[in-house]
């Protein structure tokens, strides 16, 4: 009989993109599989780092993780969200990034050879897996026209492109934070941020930023403005 914390964590599964469409009894089945990996993390533990990673797909299932390319943030992890990708069906010796707990976590961990029984039982695991790469390639194409885009004003209009939902950013960073994963210092994104508010672009209050004028900030992200 399931506890309700295994019935917590298949509720869970089912909302996470990698298992949409996949039968709630395969799910209960994945968890109760000797396989499947629970694990614990502190707050500032490293959970993967380039020398010292698990073959597996991994699922936060509490707390937030962060992901560092050397100094450079490149994302925040949170509840459902998946990763491990890149150290999944590669033989490269080595992990591409550094991930940290940035609270205490709790997550799932997935072996490769857990992950390839699936995909041949349940193909929409496959193609939900496929799709996770295409979209990680697009987010990561995204951060590379961020770091080369230029002045600390065109590096911003393409960050706040890239991350709107619905007119709206909500930074999961503080600006000085900010300031790291786009490379300029923090005096110059503020001066950034001044001007773009200056000229009626965006409006800015705490970590929200509302895009008032998406047709000047495309122009702006592309030297054109």
């Amino acid at each position: 009989m399931r506890t309700e914390d295994e019935a917590a964590l298949q509720k869970l599964l089912s909302r996470t993109f990698l298992f949409q469409g996949v039968p709630e009894t395969a799910l209960e089945e994945m968890l109760a599989d000797r396989r499947t990996l629970r694990q614990q993390a502190e707050k500032g533990e490293v959970i993967y780092d380039p020398r010292h990673f698990q073959r597996c797909l991994g699922v936060v299932l509490e707390g937030t993780v962060q992901v560092n390319k050397g100094n450079l943030i490149m994302s925040v992890l949170r509840q459902g969200d998946l990763f491990g990708a890149a150290a999944l069906f590669d033989q490269h010796s080595g992990y591409a990034t550094t991930l940290t707990a940035r609270t205490r976590c709790r997550l799932l961990l997935l072996p490769q050879a857990l992950m390839e029984e699936w995909m041949e039982r349940w193909p929409q695991v496959g193609r939900n897996y496929v799709t996770y790469l295409s979209q990680r390639i697009w987010f990561l194409s995204g951060k590379i026209d961020a770091l080369t885009a230029g002045t600390a004003q065109r590096k911003l209009a393409q960050y706040l492109l890239a991350h709107e939902r619905d007119g709206e950013v909500a930074l999961d960073c503080s600006l000085t934070g900010l300031a790291g994963r786009l490379g300029v210092s923090r005096a110059s994104l503020y001066r950034a941020l001044d001007e773009l508010r200056d000229q009626g672009t965006v409006s800015h209050q705490g970590r929200a930023i509302r895009i008032l004028d998406q047709r000047g900030l495309t122009h702006m992200q592309k030297g054109s403005g």
